[in-house]
């Protein structure tokens, strides 16, 4: 087992300081609407907005990753989460991660159990904006918004987007920088712009593969 320098060790350090402060980023995503499952971990600030009327869910053991360092690939922005439009949802389920990824829903993403987020990825169910007059654009998050659904267990890679009206089967990968606009099967990989399919062949996901244990990073 390699040695670690006193580098590794401050940084070590550093994260615990930065995740004694989950309590509080909680206590505020309380204060703004939002509904938390047991074990919620913040490690740095998030952005949230919660549209009046809306709903914005974190289940249990889910785990939220906003700080420079807070990811090995580092988190350029922290995360995003904002529900844009009154009824409108963003649920994430039990042991979801995410990693400095911007998810906006103006009518509904929902994130399966175990699905984790890479670093910039964005997840958007409305295009924000659309044709008003000549030249003109609208400021209707709502118009035209489909919904996004996010199976179990699924992975998608940092800088990935998926847009509006797309369904991510179970067990599925998003490859790093995809785009993807229609559906992804279960059990498939998802790569490039635009995103095309490739069946994940047998023995790819190990008897525990995709299990992460609670003192593991929320994503990759």
């Amino acid at each position: 087992m390699p040695k670690r320098g006193w580098a590794e060790y401050a940084g070590f350090v550093l994260n615990l300081g930065r995740a004694s402060f989950s309590g509080f980023w909680a206590f505020e995503a309380r204060l703004k609407g939002v509904s938390l499952g047991r074990g919620v971990t913040f490690v740095g600030r998030p952005l949230i907005s919660v549209a009046k009327g809306s709903r914005l869910q974190l289940g249990d053991s889910v785990g939220v990753n906003s700080s420079l360092r807070a990811n090995p690939l580092g988190c350029f922005q922290p995360s995003v989460l904002r529900t844009l439009c009154p009824e409108a949802e963003l649920v994430l389920e039990a042991n979801a991660g995410i990693s400095g990824c911007v998810l906006c829903a103006a009518r509904s993403i929902h994130i399966g159990e175990g699905t984790i987020i890479g670093s910039g990825a964005l997840l958007m169910d409305t295009d924000l904006h659309q044709p008003a007059g000549q030249w003109g654009w609208g400021n209707d998050p709502g118009h035209g918004a489909r919904p996004i659904h996010i199976g179990r267990g699924v992975f998608i890679g940092a800088r990935a987007m998926v847009l509006k009206g797309v369904t991510v089967g179970e067990r599925a990968v998003v490859g790093a920088g995809a785009v993807v606009t229609k559906p992804v099967p279960p059990r498939h990989f998802a790569v490039g712009n635009p995103a095309r399919m490739i069946p994940i062949p047998d023995g790819y996901f190990a008897p525990e593969a995709g299990r992460r244990r609670p003192d593991q990073p929320a994503a990759g």
